[in-house]
């Protein structure tokens, strides 16, 4: 279905440029694997998503809220693997930074990563080119199942992010 999208936007089938982030969502208590995330302070799971310029998605894991980003990116960028080789550059927050981390997406993927930085600290703005990414999370969110995780197994979180986003592209053609 992305492929199809991109095709009638007069693009190639598979991208080039990918944005990468993460976002933590509260668990109820019927859940069963949960974790914490603590600089969000959120007890729940973590959804990363891989999308390219117009918030199609191209990889998306859902794991525990206390995986870190960097980790939850290796297991994204492992499962599609596939799908992303012929990206050419990963753009990524802050919480992406390190050359150990470059180097594992480098192996992977062969491309190089370009952390995108604020230019003041602790001010609230929109980084340059990170609001594709954090749109797809807002649009995300128009899913009332996805505000709060109410699923009891990781992977039923993970095909209604799927199925969210198959809503989504279905409301552009």
């Amino acid at each position: 279905m992305v492929a199809e999208t991109r095709i009638n936007d007069g693009r190639e089938t598979q991208t080039s440029f990918i944005m990468i982030d993460a976002q933590s969502v509260k668990n109820s208590d019927t859940t069963e694997q949960k974790g914490y995330d603590a600089g969000k302070k959120v007890s729940g799971v973590k959804c990363h998503i891989a999308v390219d310029t117009n918030s199609l998605p191209h990889g998306i894991c859902v794991t525990t809220a206390d995986v870190t980003d960097r980790k939850g990116a290796r297991a994204l960028f492992s499962a599609h693997r596939e799908h992303l080789s012929t990206t050419l550059n990963v753009l990524e927050d802050g919480g992406y930074a390190g050359e150990k981390f470059a180097a594992s997406v480098q192996g992977m993927l062969g491309c190089p990563v370009e952390i995108a930085q604020r230019n003041a600290l602790h001010t609230v703005a929109v980084i340059p080119k990170r609001w594709v990414a954090e749109r797809s999370f807002a649009w995300l969110e128009k899913c009332r199942r996805l505000w709060k995780n109410c699923e009891r197994k990781i992977h039923t979180s993970l095909q209604m992010t799927v199925l969210a986003f198959a809503v989504m592209i279905l409301k552009r053609l």
